[in-house]
This record gives C-alpha cells, structure tokens and sequence, in this order.
C-alpha cells in the first residue's frame, strides 16, 4: 500500500477530535496524513484527511495514536492551531464521561450545553498572552447549531439502538484520577449531568480560535455515586467497545449532515468570524504588543495586525 501524502493543498473546515475509544474513524477514505507544526508544538497525534461524500474530513487522536498523553498532558493549544491552519472552522469532539445522573445509563449520548471547570490551571488554556491581550466570551461554551444538528442526527438513529440527551452540564475535573464518592455525589447535587477530563481547555481554546465547537459525549459509567463499586479503565473500555458501531453509526450521520450544502455558512463558522479579531486589536495597542504573542497570534489569524 503506497504511503499517504503528508500535505494537503485545500482547505480541511470540519474536524472531528477523537478520545478514550475512538482514536481512529474507520470506513472514511484517507488521503492524506498531515502533522502541522504550530507555536505551541506538533498536534497529539499526526492529523488524517478523510474523504466523506466528497467533503476533506480531518481526524486528530486527542490522546495521541497511542493513548499516551494523560490528559493534563494533551498540548490542547497546538491541536487546535494545528486545525486552524488547515483551515477547520467546525470540531465534533467525542469524549467518554461518566454519567451523574441516573436517567443518563451506560452507552447514551449526550450533548452538553454548559460546562463546570473543575480543572486545577495545569492546563495551558489560552492563546492570549506573551503581549498580546483577549477575552473572549464563554457564557456558552459550545455551539448551539451544530448542538441541534447533532441531536437531531441521534434521535433519527433511536431505532438503531442510539439513545441521546439534548442538554447537561458537563463537569471537567483535572485527573487522571478519577472522583471521590463526595466530589461525585456533590456535582450531581448540584444538576450536573456527566463528568469527564478533556472539554477543557478545548473548548476554550476553540473559542478563541473562532471555531464552532461541539462535543458528543458518550457514558461509560455511573461514575461512583451509583453504588459502592469503583470505577475503573476496564469499565469504562467494555463500555466503549459494546458500544462503539452505535458511535460510529452516530458521527457518519453527523458527518452526512454537514457535508451537506444547505450547513455551508455552519461549517464556515461564519458566526463566530471576527468574534477573536476584532476584540484583540482593541485591547492590546500596536505599540505594546509583544513580539512573541504577535507572531502566535498571526499564527493563528494571517494577516491580523495589517
């Protein structure tokens, strides 16, 4: 089998990062496997350029192809450059989490809208810094569009065995650990739905970057709230694996329903366009920035600061 390419010459707009379980997208066409150097380093794992119905897909390993970046360890920062460049303004991130609430079983899927930042500042979160200033707002942290579509898409699939929830707060906690029965029992005091380790600072991150991000979480576990058994990696694994025809079931129909004409302006990001570079020429002037942080910056928007 020959060797892939290891550049692609056209824009690459959607983007699917995948996590615990799913650390490759089998039946899509590869084409191409890229690993862009950014500022913040190389992605956690080479980027493959898929085809589906004639549509570049990119798929980046969140964990790398190995599994071997914990997930404090994961270099969020030059991921999400790294899609950035290839032009990816749309990300369907999957993640494995634990469910806190008990209408939320083993295998559903959920689509969050709020997130609970229980990481600890290990995480580099932010490409704002080294001289060059931006807030960004976060009230909502995922996107709402692409949020209905992905819904849709799981409720179309109810027969098929794909159980969805619309809505929840998902808590991000640091890890690698996973919680105490009091830290569990507290977020679901508090209405949290599920629990994971890696929506932060991606999603963060993808915000600043202004591309509309989603995850697609699926529950592999009732974390330790539910009863006095421990959760554990082989848990959570068996889980994933039952599981898995239903996950890839779900992201090709997500996928078909991207790829489709009438969710160009969606996949664009157009309404986030302008929401990043607009902010940060206003906050930071010309005379003050840093070097360092400019060229990061230029990195990620070309021709910014002209």
């Amino acid at each position: 089998m020959a060797e892939l390419p290891t550049k692609y010459p056209d824009p690459v707009k959607i983007a699917v990062i995948g996590g615990t379980g799913i650390q490759a997208l089998p039946g899509f066409t590869p084409i191409a496997t890229v690993n862009p150097l950014t500022p913040w380093g190389y992605p956690s794992s080479p980027i493959s350029i898929l085809t589906h119905n004639n549509t570049p897909i990119a798929f980046l390993s969140r964990h790398g192809l190995h599994h071997q970046y914990a997930p404090h360890e994961v270099p969020n920062q030059a991921n999400i450059a790294a899609l950035r460049s290839l032009g990816v303004r749309c990300v369907i991130a999957f993640s494995a989490v634990g469910s806190l609430q008990e209408e939320i079983k083993p295998r559903d899927f959920v689509v969050p809208d709020q997130v609970f930042d229980r990481t600890k500042g290990i995480r580099p979160f932010t490409f704002f810094e080294k001289g060059v200033v931006g807030h960004v707002g976060f009230a909502d942290p995922f996107d709402a569009k692409i949020a209905k579509l992905i819904s849709e898409c799981g409720h179309a699939l109810a027969g098929e065995g794909v159980k969805m929830h619309d809505q929840g707060t998902l808590v991000c906690m640091e890890g690698p650990q996973f919680s105490t029965r009091f830290e569990s029992s507290y977020y679901r005091s508090l209405g949290c739905s599920v629990i994971n380790m890696s929506a932060l600072p991606e999603a963060k991150l993808a915000r600043e970057a202004e591309i509309a991000y989603q995850m697609i979480c699926m529950a592999t576990d009732y974390d330790c709230w539910h009863s006095t058994e421990d959760v554990d990696v082989a848990m959570v694994m068996g889980h994933m694996k039952a599981n898995g025809e239903n996950a890839k079931r779900l992201v090709g129909a997500v996928l078909d329903a991207l790829t489709r004409e009438e969710n160009g302006e969606l996949v664009d990001g157009r309404h986030l366009g302008g929401s990043t570079t607009g902010m940060i020429k206003f906050m930071t002037k010309g005379e003050a920035r840093g070097e360092v942080g400019k060229k990061n910056i230029e990195f990620l928007f070309p021709g910014v600061w002209e």
